[in-house]
């Protein structure tokens, strides 16, 4: 037996060595510039930071841009699962849907976010825009996931004549929650990127985005370091949130069936 690549314990270990390093990389970059305006130091940073969590614009500002990650996000999810069960359900709805899902893959975020901002201004552009780059990527994990299932297991579904709730529910649920859940991670992080992108180009009032628009304006680079800083903060507080809901889902749902006994009690059980 080959012995394991690491310890649980040497971990953290490494963790904090590789911050370190980061740390005396960006140090050393910043005293080779020679210029706070150019790259600001980690302390410098790291100061304005502090000054500025503690003012009321922040929290307002972390609220409204976490507020529209959210509602991208509720509003994405949901109809990107639907429509990920239809395309990987039946190929003709696949067929139809996939010159758009083209489309929005090829086109530009920063021209979605200028073309929206024509539409719905500036507070509701971040938000269409999140959902416009999410929608296709969860549609696209679930039909992917639902055309992976075993066409072994699609014949005893078949046989058994199961009504199509109950074949959703036992054959097609257990194979695309994996999908799902790396479509929530991968969407949660790209939603953070779009929404602050939209954010710094149509400067709603109050948003993390605006805040990075307004200190690069004004050249005050520590400050917009900082505002970055935040928005990786937030961005990794909401990841490790959903890894802490889907654990709590995974430790509370009941012990799943196996395939076998799902499927011989018949449809009438």
């Amino acid at each position: 037996m080959s012995p394991p690549s690491g310890k649980p314990g040497t971990s953290g270990l490494w963790t904090f060595l590789g911050v370190l390093i980061l740390l005396l990389v960006w140090e050393l970059a910043a005293r080779a510039g020679g210029s706070e305006m150019i790259l600001p130091g980690p302390l410098p940073v790291f100061r304005r930071f502090l000054h500025l969590v503690q003012g009321p614009s922040f929290r307002g500002a972390l609220v409204n841009s976490f507020f529209r990650v959210l509602l991208g996000l509720l509003i994405a999810v949901p109809l990107g699962l639907v429509l990920g069960v239809v395309t990987g359900l039946d190929a003709r709805s696949r067929a139809f849907f996939r010159p758009l899902f083209q489309i929005i893959s090829a086109t530009p975020v920063m021209a979605v976010i200028l073309i929206a901002f024509l539409w719905f201004g500036q507070e509701r552009t971040p938000v269409f825009t999140a959902f416009l780059m999410i929608f296709p990527v969860m549609a696209a994990n679930t039909c992917e996931g639902i055309r992976v299932v075993d066409p072994k297991l699609v014949e005893l579904v078949n046989l058994y004549d199961l009504s199509r709730p109950r074949r959703l529910w036992a054959l097609y649920l257990p194979a695309i929650a994996p999908f799902i859940v790396g479509g929530l991670r991968s969407g949660l992080s790209l939603c953070w990127k779009v929404v602050v992108a939209a954010e710094v180009l149509v400067q709603p009032p109050r948003a993390l985005g605006t805040g990075m628009q307004r200190a690069r304006a004004q050249l005050e680079t520590a400050e917009l370091f900082a505002w970055t800083a935040a928005t990786v903060l937030a961005a990794a507080a909401a990841q490790g949130l959903l890894t802490l809901v889907l654990a709590v889902c995974r430790a509370s749902r009941p012990r799943p069936q196996t395939h076998a006994a799902a499927y011989t009690r018949g449809p009438g059980a």
